[in-house]
């Protein structure tokens, strides 16, 4: 049987310009008649989509092509053999992060992550937080710029560059990963399982606001967050098998 494609592009001339160099010899469905999603875009636009995806709880395998700057989650782009190369490709399916923000106000606000959820001072004072594992708190006072939990695919983008460790795909862990530490000085971290519940609660959240950031989309002034994986809501990417995302992860490690 035939697959259906529905093709999405970012608002970037050069993925437009690919977008309609592609629809001239490849025939395209609106995305409700689809089976499956071709992004063209870089890593933003790749999360983007895929947050339209959950919002919508329509999931689809989706095969991006990279017209962005890094383009770790994209496929390299060629115009031509998207069938082929569709029929190759290695299916990867990545579990997203579930927040639940409470606000000093009493709002709570969910929203999913697929790289991380980090918690980010607002101002020139350092966030005191109280990290807690499976409703235990394990350390009752982290003075910091922030903290973050990273899955496994989201483990090489903002958790690296925080001295975080990489993920590989299917380990079956989530990364705990404070943002310049302060006290306790020597803690960098930790790994945990999947299934851990993480709650990070602000203890002065008036005087030393933080605010909460699942992926792009920010909660500001939170008293706490809870993180766990959705297991319910699994995400399909698609990969060329000569380059697939596993494959990208372990060569992060030999990066100088």
């Amino acid at each position: 049987m035939e697959r259906k494609l529905a093709l999405l592009a970012s608002p970037a001339a050069a993925a437009q310009e690919a977008a309609k160099r592609l629809r001239a010899i490849t025939h395209f469905v609106d995305i409700n008649q689809a089976d499956a999603i071709i992004a063209l875009g870089g890593d933003g636009f790749m999360l983007q989509t895929l947050h339209g995806m959950l919002e919508n709880h329509r999931i689809l395998p989706i095969f991006g092509m990279n017209l962005g700057t890094v383009g770790f989650l994209m496929n390299e782009w060629r115009l031509e053999g998207l069938e082929q190369r569709l029929e190759r490709a290695k299916i990867y399916r990545v579990n997203p992060l579930r927040m639940m923000a409470a606000t000093v106000t009493g709002e709570q606000i969910a929203l999913p992550a697929i790289n991380e959820v980090s918690l980010l001072r607002e101002t020139r004072q350092t966030a005191w937080l109280e990290v807690s594992v499976n409703e235990r708190v394990v350390i009752p006072e982290l003075v910091c710029d922030g903290a973050l939990v990273a899955t496994p695919a989201g483990s090489t983008a903002y958790n690296l560059s925080a001295q975080g460790p990489i993920l590989p795909l299917g380990c079956g862990l989530v990364a705990l990963t404070p943002i310049s530490p302060f006290r306790p000085r020597r803690w960098r971290g930790a790994l945990l399982p999947e299934r851990t519940r993480v709650k990070l609660r602000v203890l002065d959240p008036v005087k030393r606001p933080v605010s909460a950031v699942a992926d792009q989309r920010e909660v500001r002034d939170v008293a706490s967050v809870e993180v766990a994986i959705d297991q319910a809501m699994p995400l399909t990417l698609l990969f060329d098998p000569e380059h697939t995302l596993d494959d990208r992860i372990a060569a992060e490690q030999f990066i100088s």
